[in-house]
């Protein structure tokens, strides 16, 4: 299979690209790929998080937008697949300005959506986030739980996935959506929780903690996300959502505390800070129907998944420096 992989060059992007070609990839009478990376190499793309595994007969890295029309109508042209995680995707960037994330989380989307529909593409995977769902104090979403989002960010891919299921409906593209909890894992960048915090701790410095840190999220292991990813791609069912969860739910306070004992920090270095405008008190999805229909349960446990992030940039000061 032909797969184009856009933002491939981000954090679950590049670890899907792996779980192709690379670390993860499956035994040799597995289905075997050839990708295509479409990366903006924007602040999030990084060329080092494909490192090692070569360009060549399996991998093409192409530099660009996916609002390019011409760029991405000649690469859809001679793809069987397309897996869609490029995006803008940090909530705090979306609060101070929401326009770059309706241009490239909405028209990049369309773009990619009529290209896919005009060249008659097997498989659309539309890579998307539970923050869609909006906030709920107790119990899960399902799938048929209706978007309320709450941040320009949510909002602007609330949008991007009823486009991508709206061209499911109309023009009979094999769409899928996955709206996955929050990711943690290596190679992420330092603007979200887990690596600013443990680089922040790891450099000497102090933590910003939201409000009282009394707001909930799920955490997932990126590995077990491009697992649940492949599964989509390969046996899930057209025009379905899918939800794709970890199995941890945490207080952000929780988590401050355990990546203050991996660090060997006190309570001293954490700086309470004012609350995100909007922030969402929790988020929790139901994953039952990928694991009845596609067989996913999450492998890694957290404490050692989070044990491990947190040494690899603890060994990768380099990576997070630059």
């Amino acid at each position: 299979m032909r797969i184009l992989v856009t933002g491939g060059a981000g954090f679950i992007g590049s670890h899907f690209v792996r779980t192709l070609l690379g670390t993860g990839a499956p035994p040799d009478d597995g289905p075997h790929h050839t990708v295509t990376v479409l990366d903006a190499f924007t602040y999030a793309g990084n060329a080092r998080n494909l490192a090692g595994l070569g360009e060549g007969a399996c991998l093409d890295v192409v530099h660009g937008d996916i609002r390019d029309a011409p760029l991405v109508d000649a690469l859809l042209r001679r793809h069987d697949a397309v897996v869609h995680f490029a995006a803008e995707s940090h909530v705090d960037r979306s609060i101070a300005g929401g326009a770059e994330f309706v241009s490239t989380n909405v028209l990049g989307t369309q773009t990619l959506l009529e290209a896919a529909a005009r060249h008659r593409v097997g498989r659309f995977v539309h890579v998307s986030t539970d923050e869609v769902y909006g906030s709920l104090a107790t119990g899960s979403w399902t799938e048929e739980s209706p978007p309320a989002p709450n941040s320009p960010y949510s909002a602007s891919k609330a949008g991007s996935d009823l486009l991508a299921l709206a061209y499911h409906r109309t023009h009979g593209l094999d769409v899928c959506v996955t709206r996955c909890s929050n990711n943690y894992g290596p190679r992420q960048h330092p603007e979200k929780v887990i690596p600013l915090f443990a680089t922040r701790l790891l450099a000497g410095g102090t933590v910003p903690l939201y409000g009282d840190g009394s707001n909930v999220r799920d955490w997932l292991h990126v590995d077990d996300h491009c697992r649940a990813l492949r599964l989509v791609l390969e046996g899930g069912r057209a025009g379905r959502i899918y939800n794709i969860g970890g199995g941890t739910e945490l207080s952000n306070r929780e988590l401050t505390a355990r990546l203050l004992e991996i660090c060997g920090a006190g309570w001293d270095r954490v700086e309470y800070v004012t609350d995100r405008k909007g922030h969402d008190l929790r988020y929790s999805v139901d994953w039952s129907r990928i694991r009845d229909e596609l067989g996913y349960t999450p492998r890694h446990d957290f404490a050692e998944g989070l044990a491990a992030t947190v040494a690899w940039y603890r060994d990768n000061p380099g990576w997070w420096d630059a």
